[in-house]
């Protein structure tokens, strides 16, 4: 028995060209973040008494037979056989006929647009072939068949999912563009708005999105290739406003394009709205990009900053969204040291207060990707 822990957040992927292998139609990028604040974790035994494979996730069993979730399981067994049939594995040559029970635990919310299918099958796949005793060289493109993102999931930092050209998607996997220690001052906010399930899941909004998005396909053909240079140029000159101009706009392409789906893909609330123009109205105010959006699949918005600046904008969250709670339930993870706000900054901003609005903060970091597994 073991288990690991992973948290990933994505910055834009855009559909499937391959449902079956999960082939991107674009390249993506992703930051990888600190596992203290947010992770799965996974654990897997197997035992010759088991009946059947059996999944648990947060508490509650789910379907084995999840096709993508099948695809997994198969191609980690099927590895181990193939390592041990040329002598090359050391683990029990009899488990990987022995039946599996998976427990898989997120402690932040699940299916409410904070990449949690991709960190639990990262986790997954990669418990499985600890406990299988399969190579980490293969685990990139196993997890991509349970979830694209995933695949990004199992490095730490900065970490791009290129596009690939071959038919059997075995050049589309994972790279990591710089380490996770390449730029120390980064820091993320999570601003938790909603813990619900999203009523569009990401895998059929993207499909429904491929299929009827002209936007799409305009931005996967002609956008995507140089963004992603962009992108990676930009973090390797550790150039804030660069990165954080260039984030916000890939959000609010990828939600153009949920728009532009028939019929449409509404992941934002109101909230969402109001966390976007509160970041440009402070932005604004300073003649300069301070603090970045990202929305994924879901209304909880993803802030990126310097720590210079994270403890003024921190505050101007509790202010404009007063909070039901106070301090560390407010504010959870690293701690954020307190700030005063200007009375010009309050009034610049110009915004009505929405209490309760966020219900909750995390503060991380980016940091290293799959930790060692416990047995």
């Amino acid at each position: 028995m073991c288990f690991v822990e992973l948290f990933i957040i994505d910055i834009q992927s855009g559909g499937k060209r391959d449902e079956d292998l999960i082939l991107p139609i674009n390249s993506s990028l992703s930051v990888t973040l600190h596992q203290d604040q947010l992770k799965t974790t996974t654990t897997v035994a197997c035992s010759r008494n088991f009946q059947q494979d059996r999944i648990w996730l947060n508490g509650k069993e789910e379907d084995i037979n999840n096709p993508r979730l099948q695809s997994c399981l198969q191609e980690i067994r099927r590895f181990s056989r193939k390592r041990r049939n040329t002598g090359d594995s050391t683990s029990d040559a009899s488990s990987v006929s022995h039946k599996v029970h998976i427990c898989s635990v997120n402690n932040f919310p699940t299916a409410a647009g904070l990449a949690s299918s991709a960190s639990g099958y990262a986790c997954l796949v990669y418990t499985l072939s600890q406990l299988f005793g399969v190579e980490s060289e293969q685990l990139s493109a196993v997890a991509r068949q349970g979830s694209g993102s995933a695949c990004r999931s199992l490095y730490g930092g900065f970490v791009q999912w290129k596009l690939g050209t071959q038919l059997d998607g075995k050049d589309s996997l994972a790279e990591q563009v710089e380490s996770e220690s390449y730029w120390p001052e980064l820091r993320v906010l999570i601003l938790v708005v909603s813990a619900e399930q999203k009523s569009v899941g990401s895998t059929s909004g993207m499909h429904t999105s491929v299929e009827t998005s002209q936007l799409l396909k305009y931005r996967a053909d002609v956008v995507v290739p140089s963004r992603m240079e962009e992108m990676i140029r930009v973090i390797r000159e550790r150039d804030f406003p660069a990165f954080g101009e260039l984030t916000m706009k890939d959000s609010n392409q990828f939600h153009a394009i949920c728009l532009d789906t028939y019929p449409p893909i509404f992941y934002l609330n109101n909230m969402s709205h109001r966390i976007i123009s509160l970041v440009h109205r402070y932005n604004q105010y300073y003649g300069e990009t301070r603090v970045a959006y990202t929305f994924d699949a879901g209304p909880n918005a993803v802030i990126y900053t310097l720590q210079d600046h994270l403890p003024e904008f921190v505050q101007v969250v509790r202010h404009f969204f007063p909070p039901e709670v106070n301090g560390e339930e407010f504010v959870k993870g690293l701690t954020v040291c307190s700030a005063d706000l200007s009375e010009e900054l309050k009034r610049d901003i110009n915004m009505e207060p929405t209490p309760k609005g966020i219900r909750y903060i995390i503060s991380t970091k980016v940091i290293v990707g799959l930790r060692k597994p416990t047995y």
